[in-house]
């Protein structure tokens, strides 16, 4: 499977239905949380070029906001 990392901030709905979909279908990932890691925020402004969230990396794909279509294509999850 893909290396998926999510770049999130704890109040953020779509993060939360980014995390929920991914477990629905055992989607392992990577959290970073910009709200607290500084390092992960820049990491996730110099590859999207935005402060908003979520960030989705999925195998250096990035996917700005949970777009459910783009990630099941990434991730080849049929629904």
């Amino acid at each position: 499977m893909a290396k998926v990392i999510i770049y999130t901030t704890p109040s953020c709905v779509y993060c939360k239905s980014a995390k929920a979909f991914f477990a629905e279908n055992n989607v392992a990932y990577e959290e970073k949380n910009v709200a607290e890691d500084l390092k992960a925020r820049d990491e996730m402004v110099k590859k999207s070029g935005m402060m908003a969230v979520p960030v989705i990396d999925v195998a250096g794909t990035v996917v700005i906001g949970f777009d459910k279509q783009k990630l099941s294509e990434l991730l080849g999850i049929k629904k």
